[in-house]
């Protein structure tokens, strides 16, 4: 029976182009005259990435929005913050920790006695 693959979906593009550019961008700047490449485009695109920043930044319902965003945000974040047992887990955490630190400190203590 054929085995059938799944579509890739949008995250996969994603994750997968990432990974390209991670791969080859520092193969690409080794290549003789790479440097002088990239400064003729960033020269050529700045103004342009500047202008979409300026934009968010500077501009008023996108300051609104967030204000509006904002306090719904921060209220989950404390109700979570309440909820998940996070100071419980950091207490077991060390006393993990200090348990598997013990037979080391015993071989530690053996081992300088000699």
């Amino acid at each position: 029976m054929v085995v059938r693959i799944p579509a890739a979906g949008m995250t996969e593009y994603i994750f997968f182009g990432a990974a390209g550019v991670g791969t080859l961008a520092p193969l690409a700047m080794g290549i003789p005259g790479a440097e002088e490449r990239v400064a003729r485009a960033t020269a050529k695109w700045a103004p342009r990435w500047e202008r979409n920043i300026n934009y968010f930044t500077n501009h008023v319902p996108v300051e609104r929005g967030i204000q509006r965003i904002t306090p719904p945000v921060e209220r989950a974040v404390h109700r979570v913050e309440h909820e998940l047992p996070l100071e419980k887990a950091a207490v077991a955490t060390g006393h993990v920790a200090e348990k598997s630190m013990k037979p080391l400190e015993m071989i530690k203590h053996n081992w300088t006695m000699d």
